[in-house]
């Protein structure tokens, strides 16, 4: 058998691969390994992985010729609002080839911009229910928000215009609060957001008794950069975060994983300043409020309380008057009494010295001896029995008028 050429046997393997797949077909797949040409060209490889084991088993070369990739490229990202870069699934129409010289390729002549759509809300919802199973997707939303969030740690690029215009939004408040903002430089677009991200979040949990909330935010840019939002490990971190997150990193139309697990979501930097702002203005409102009660309570306290005083008082003074008046009746037939019981009291005692008087007087020896009886005396002693005397005494009689002096001669 005569041997054939290597292009020769290409030949026929590409001959064959065009009469056994005449047609296009739509392929799903993922991309990898994107290259744009200088000459307008964009080759790629198809990839499929195990969805178990996330290992490869699957992959083609593939092709978008200028003509076709100058229209497909701005359409697809326009739709998606997700760059066409490696690492998303798409739904692609391919021919299928096989050229002497470059060997097997797909090569792409439309695409289905929904597909994509799709498979990115899918995965969202993949990493949104596994944070759910896990237990830690409401974490951060279950976390009482300050009322007063002055304190504020920013994760941001310093040069984004969005950083700018948030401190100019909060440090020129036409309430005047004062804000104390810190910034936590970071990546807000590209490969590296994740990883930066994280890092600023584990600075600022080194210090996080000196912050109240933690705003993450960007300015501008396609809603294709956001893709970088909707990663797992950075929304598990945001949600168990111990410090309440507010968000504000794209449009009005696009939410990402991480808005989905925030304390807070606002479109903007500018509407997370408004936040802010808000919750000062309404707390300081309720302060107003509670200061205002407080006041109306006391003065109604002290209104109640002056008139109750001055009812006690006039009871006070009508019960006084009323029992001073009864203690002044008592007083009086007291006063009455204790007269005439004095009086009857004196008197009885007068007659009563009256008659001791009486009794004295007849009693006296001057009285006595007037009615003829006279007092013997001895040594200046009066003698009330013979036996006390002896014969020879001296002795001295008393009489009413006058006295005399014996002496004893005999005693019987």
């Amino acid at each position: 058998m005569e041997p054939i050429t290597l292009v020769q046997l290409n030949r026929m393997v590409s001959g064959t691969i065009r009469d056994a797949f005449p047609d296009t077909y739509w392929l799903a797949a993922e991309i990898s390994d994107v290259r744009f040409n200088p000459n307008g060209h964009c080759y790629l490889e198809f990839i499929e992985k195990d969805p178990q084991t996330h290992t490869m088993v699957a992959r083609a070369k593939g092709n978008i010729w200028n003509a076709v990739f100058r229209m497909l490229k701005p359409y697809f990202e326009q739709t998606t609002g997700q760059a066409f870069v490696s690492g998303i699934k798409v739904l692609v129409k391919v021919s299928i080839d096989f050229h002497e010289l470059y060997g097997y390729a797909l090569t792409v002549s439309d695409i289905d911009p929904s597909y994509t759509l799709g498979d990115m809300q899918r995965q969202r919802q993949l990493i949104l229910r596994q944070l759910e199973e896990e237990g830690v997707l409401d974490l951060n939303k279950e976390l009482e928000f300050p009322l007063f969030p002055q304190r504020i740690a920013i994760i941001t690029s310093e040069t984004a215009a969005g950083y700018e215009d948030f401190l100019d939004q909060i440090g020129n408040n036409p309430e005047g609060f004062v804000f104390y903002p810190r910034l936590f430089q970071a990546n807000m677009q590209g490969e590296k957001t994740e990883e930066s991200v994280i890092a600023a979040l584990n600075r600022i949990y080194d210090h996080k008794e000196l912050f109240d909330v933690v705003v993450i935010i960007r300015g501008g840019g396609s809603t294709s950069d956001l893709h970088c939002f909707d990663s797992y490990l950075l929304a598990a971190n945001l949600a168990q975060f111990p410090l309440p997150v507010i968000t504000g990193i794209g449009h009005e139309r696009d939410e990402t994983v991480l808005d989905f697990v925030a304390n807070k979501r606002a479109k903007t930097p500018t509407a997370v300043a408004t936040l802010l702002i808000d919750t000062m203005e309404e707390s300081y409102q309720e302060i107003l409020q509670i200061q205002s009660e407080i006041i109306d309570q006391c003065e109604e306290r002290i209104t109640s309380g002056i008139q109750q005083l001055q009812t006690d008082s006039y009871r006070l003074h009508a019960n006084t008057t009323a029992i001073l008046s009864r203690h002044k009746t008592a007083l009086d037939l007291y006063r009455t009494s204790l007269r005439n019981a004095s009086t009857r009291y004196f008197s009885q005692k007068r007659h009563q010295l009256e008659a001791i008087d009486q009794f004295l007087q007849l009693s006296s020896p001057k009285h006595i001896l007037s009615k003829g009886y006279s007092i013997t005396l001895k040594e200046g002693k009066a003698v009330k029995s013979a036996t006390s005397l002896e014969e020879g005494d001296y002795i001295e009689t008393v009489f009413a008028e006058g006295k005399s002096r014996s002496q004893v001669i005999q005693k019987s």
